[in-house]
């Protein structure tokens, strides 16, 4: 199994006609993950990922999106913790922003989570009804 990092996923994904460097790596990215070989992506890769589509190259959280489910769809990669990155994507659709959404999803055995962000996450969590709950400390 072949773990990937960030840039490679970053090139198989986003069209960046820098430099013939840029058009060599996208090749051999995309002859890699192409391959069928087994891969892995690690959580912290696939929010690393997001952030680079989302505030270095300007993607829509559609784009984004679209191709993180893209990158699950594939049967030989295996996600790490699988379950989380799902449920994160499904509380981005519903406007919870991926960092926190993962954070969230990776606490979901836990009672509550405690977060200060109250406008932008834990109104959000509240009003979305899901579990763990999100709390802000007083």
């Amino acid at each position: 199994m072949i773990g990937l990092d960030t840039n490679v996923l970053a090139r198989y994904y986003i069209e960046d006609k820098r430099d013939a460097e840029s058009d060599r790596q996208k090749l051999a990215a995309r002859q890699l993950i192409d391959s069928g070989r087994p891969l892995m992506v690690a959580k912290t890769v696939i929010l690393e990922l997001e952030w680079v589509m989302r505030g270095y190259y300007r993607f829509s959280q559609k784009e984004t999106l679209g191709a993180l489910r893209h990158l699950l769809q594939m049967a030989h990669v295996m996600i790490e913790d699988r379950a989380a990155i799902e449920q994160a994507l499904s509380l981005c659709t519903a406007g919870v922003d991926l960092a926190d959404a993962l954070h969230h999803s990776s606490y979901r055995s836990c009672a509550s989570m405690a977060s200060f962000d109250d406008r932008k996450f834990a109104r959000r969590a509240k009003k979305l009804g899901i579990s763990p709950t999100v709390f802000v400390p007083s």
